[in-house]
């Protein structure tokens, strides 16, 4: 399980991807990242992440009907969003990449 502290400064970036390869709701982001590999990550952590990309116009919401029970809240990516996902990225690169340089170089014998 990935500690909270490291997941909260990568979630962001992670669920702005994937609402802007489609419109959708909060449950199914949490399946999604499910997919992708993570660890379960309750609805009350990716709830206030929604909310607060929603706050910041980096996201924008939509109630719509539901067939299996109330409205649900659908999110798609702005403008905003689009940048904001595009400096993630390339903080991201830049920041994997020094990480695994650090990993990858062998250990001296002095140590």
């Amino acid at each position: 399980m990935i500690p909270s502290q490291m997941l909260k400064g990568i979630l962001e970036g992670c669920i702005l991807k994937i609402i802007s390869r489609n419109e959708t709701y909060g449950y199914e982001i949490a399946q999604k990242l499910l997919e992708y590999g993570f660890s379960p990550i309750a609805e009350g952590t990716i709830y206030p992440v929604l909310l607060r990309l929603e706050k910041n116009d980096l996201i924008c919401a939509q109630y719509r009907e539901s067939s299996c029970g109330p409205k649900r809240k659908y999110f798609s990516i702005t403008a905003s969003g689009k940048k904001e996902l595009h400096a993630f990225l390339e903080n991201w690169q830049e920041l994997e990449t020094g990480v695994n340089r650090v990993f990858a170089e062998k250990e001296t014998e002095n140590q």
